[in-house]
C-alpha cells in the first residue's frame, strides 16, 4: 500500500529480459536505506518486490502482465522512474490510498505551462472513464494527483511547482505515455453496481 507521495527519482541501470517476464535495477539509494528482501517499492506506480539489493539499488521481477499493462517494458538504463517505499501504518496519509495495482496506460494529449505550474491532458479509455471524477483522485506514474478536468475520453491534472519538480512528471510531453491508477473506492462502487444492475434484472 502506498500513498502516492514520490520520495525519491531513481534510475532504471538494467532490464533483463527473460522470455515473457523481466528483472529490473533501479538506483534508489533512499528508497533502499531501509529495505529489505520481499519489501514493496512502487516504481513508477507500478509495485514491485525486492529480490536483491546493494547500498544504493534493488532488483525485482516483472511479470508478462506488468510488462504488458504498464510503460515498465524495456526500460532502457537510465531512465528516470518514481520511487515511494510502502507505507508504513503510522503515518500520515499525505495522498490517498494507492495499491500499485495499475489500470493501465493513458498518453499525454496536451501540456498547457502556467507561470509556474502546468495542466496536462491525459487520454482515457472507456472501461475507465466512469471511474475518473472531477476533484477525485487518480494516481500518474505513482503520482497522487486530484483530476480537474474530465471528458468522455480525457483528463486533467494540475501540477504545482514541487510535483513539477520532485517527480518524472515535470519533463512530460505531447504522445509521453504513463502508467494511471484509478481510485480504490471508485472501483468498488463500480463492482457493486455491476452486480446490483445483475441483481435487478434477474428479479424482474
Amino acid at each position: 500500500m502506498f500513498t502516492g507521495i514520490i520520495e525519491e527519482v531513481g534510475e532504471v541501470v538494467a532490464w533483463e529480459q527473460a522470455g515473457d517476464a523481466a528483472r529490473v535495477t533501479v538506483r534508489a539509494p533512499l528508497a533502499v536505506s531501509d529495505a529489505g528482501h520481499g519489501d514493496s517499492i512502487s516504481v513508477s506506480g507500478v509495485c514491485l518486490t525486492v529480490v536483491d539489493q546493494g547500498p544504493d539499488w534493488f532488483t525485482a521481477d516483472v511479470m508478462a502482465m506488468t510488462i504488458a499493462m504498464s510503460t515498465l517494458g524495456g526500460s532502457a538504463p537510465g531512465r528516470r522512474v518514481n520511487l515511494e517505499r510502502a507505507a508504513r501504518v503510522d503515518s500520515r496519509l499525505g495522498g490517498h490510498i494507492v495499491q500499485g495495482h495499475i489500470d493501465g496506460t493513458s498518453t499525454v494529449l496536451e501540456v498547457t505551462p502556467g507561470s509556474a505550474w502546468q495542466v496536462v491532458r491525459f487520454s482515457l479509455a472507456d472501461e475507465l472513464a466512469p471511474l475518473v471524477a472531477r476533484k477525485g483522485s487518480i494516481a500518474v506514474d505513482g503520482v497522487s494527483l486530484t483530476v480537474s478536468g474530465v471528458g468522455r475520453d480525457w483528463f486533467e491534472v494540475s501540477l504545482i511547482p514541487e510535483t513539477l519538480a520532485a517527480t518524472t512528471l515535470g519533463s512530460l510531453a505531447t504522445g509521453d505515455r504513463v502508467n494511471i491508477e484509478t481510485d480504490i473506492l471508485a472501483r468498488h462502487v463500480a463492482r457493486l453496481a455491476e452486480f446490483s444492475t445483475t441483481t435487478e434484472r434477474s428479479e424482474s
